[in-house]
């Protein structure tokens, strides 16, 4: 039976075997439409959209309902099914062997242990388990912070865009000040780790399986390798490299199949790539460069323990690798270690080198800066290292959360662009309205607020590689 509060509609779409699992909630008061809808068991997500009359908002609330009853959903009891688990990663972290610490410049503790780091000119971000993502300057200072729904597996920038995967199956955009849901996950997929390229975005999972979808948010195929884990996803414009328990693969980016595959020594834990190569940190204590024409090891990078994450220099110049014991290790592009630190506190999940600095994300949550220039790393071999700095975050710190209303205009303001959501063979689509764009490219746009024979005003619209637009900026109904 359907569960109503006034106006109030609740749905569920639970299938058996591991399927969908989430819900959807329609509420109308007055000239608003609510509609929440994620994972059954979570908070979930809400969007607000208002109208000129009742009649309207009745209306429009009830194509919503019609159509999610036409995919499946069935009135149901809110709380009546439990939530299905979510994969939060165990790992331990050893005090560390290395005889020195690394020369740490500066410390900033996010208080939740943190997987999420990304590193460009601009900005560092890191992102942890409580569902906190925030920014911070090169120098430590602590500019903003995003309060997501759930805890922070990852994050992945392409080109301008900065995406957050999180536990609750979405992928958040945190590019504009306002995050929003760029991608739904399906709710069986149990994210590990993701990866955007040119807005196609490539998910590999608890299950050992990888699922990509397109821009537009639409599923465009899966593939399950032959381990579980899959805790390394990378992607260019030749192949998609899913590495897992039992090693690495490489996918066609159509699909298409398996370009090769290759055994690792050990279970893959995390994946970088450059140009050529793909680094796979792995259980057995090892880094393997994996030639990306061909899947072939060309060199190995041996740790005294589990590895937890590795990146390098640009070119694989350099090789760096963090492992379970708080040890930071440095390796020349042929295999030879150069140098092995301690961390200075916890295991090193996630790292990036980025101007002659070594940032990291630890098992205590910090995001940490290390100066890895040749002279700082000499020193701190004969136990000179500087006091790093411990940062804290400003009292009145800007904190963002996704937006719960859709605002609504009247007029698009001049330096806006307008946008509407057509029908095209039975999907939504986005297109341009406003005058010095491509009409008959799609809008990069999310699924959840698309009404057909709407329009919307955004901020800006940017170009993107394959033909389709991204927006930068908020979202508003033009009315």
């Amino acid at each position: 039976m359907t569960q109503a509060s006034g106006d109030r509609t609740y749905l569920e779409l639970s299938q058996d075997g591991g399927g969908a699992h989430k819900f959807y909630e329609v509420t109308v008061d007055g000239v608003t439409v609510s509609v929440r809808y994620g994972r059954i068991g979570a908070a979930g997500q809400l969007q607000t959209s208002s109208f000129p009359t009742t009649e309207k908002a009745r209306a429009a609330a009830a194509k919503k309902i019609g159509e999610k009853v036409r995919k499946g959903y069935a009135p149901a009891v809110q709380g009546g099914r439990a939530a299905r688990s979510v994969t939060r990663r165990q790992v331990s972290s050893a005090p560390s062997t290395a005889r020195a610490v690394a020369p740490v410049l500066w410390r900033f503790r996010t208080d939740s242990a943190a997987f999420g780091i990304h590193i460009d000119q601009d900005r560092c971000w890191v992102g942890n388990q409580s569902g906190d993502v925030y920014t911070l300057a090169h120098d430590g200072e602590v500019l903003s912070r995003y309060r997501l729904p759930d805890g922070v597996k990852c994050l992945v920038a392409d080109d301008f865009w900065i995406y957050a995967g999180c536990d609750d199956g979405t992928v958040y955009d945190l590019s504009s000040k306002l995050p929003f849901a760029a991608y739904q996950i399906a709710a069986d997929v149990d994210i590990f780790w993701l990866d955007v390229h040119e807005g196609v975005l490539n998910v590999a999972d608890r299950n050992g399986g990888l699922t990509v979808i397109d821009h537009e948010d639409e599923y465009q195929w899966s593939r399950k390798s032959a381990g579980a884990h899959a805790w390394m996803v990378r992607r260019d414009e030749r192949a998609v490299y899913h590495g897992h328990t039992q090693g690495v693969t490489a996918y066609a980016h159509d699909g298409g199949g398996e370009l090769w595959r290759s055994k690792t020594t050990g279970a893959v834990l995390f994946g970088w790539q450059e140009d050529d190569a793909v680094y796979a940190g792995t259980s057995h204590h090892v880094v393997q460069r994996l030639s990306k024409a061909t899947g072939r090891t060309e060199a190995a990078y041996p740790c005294d323990t589990t590895v937890y994450s590795c990146a390098t220099a640009p070119g694989g110049r350099y090789v760096f690798a963090g492992d379970s014991a708080a040890s930071v290790y440095c390796f020349a592009a042929d295999g030879t270690r150069l140098w092995k630190l301690g961390t200075g506190g916890g295991s090193a999940l996630s790292m990036q080198y980025l101007d002659e600095k070594l940032y990291m994300v630890t098992t205590d949550g910090s995001l940490v800066c290390v100066d890895a220039t040749e002279a700082a790393i000499a020193a701190a071999r004969t136990g000179t290292v500087p006091v790093p700095v411990d940062v804290k975050s400003a009292e009145a710190l800007p904190t963002y959360a996704p937006t719960t209303t859709l605002a609504t205009v009247t007029a698009a303001p001049a330096s806006g662009v307008v946008v509407e959501c057509v029908e095209e063979a039975g999907r939504l689509r986005v297109h341009v309205v406003s005058g010095g764009y491509e009409p008959l490219w799609n809008v990069q746009f999310p699924r959840q607020i698309r009404e057909p024979g709407v329009r919307y005003v955004v901020d800006a619209l940017a170009p993107a590689p394959g033909g389709f637009y991204r927006v930068r900026g908020e979202i508003k109904r033009l009315l």
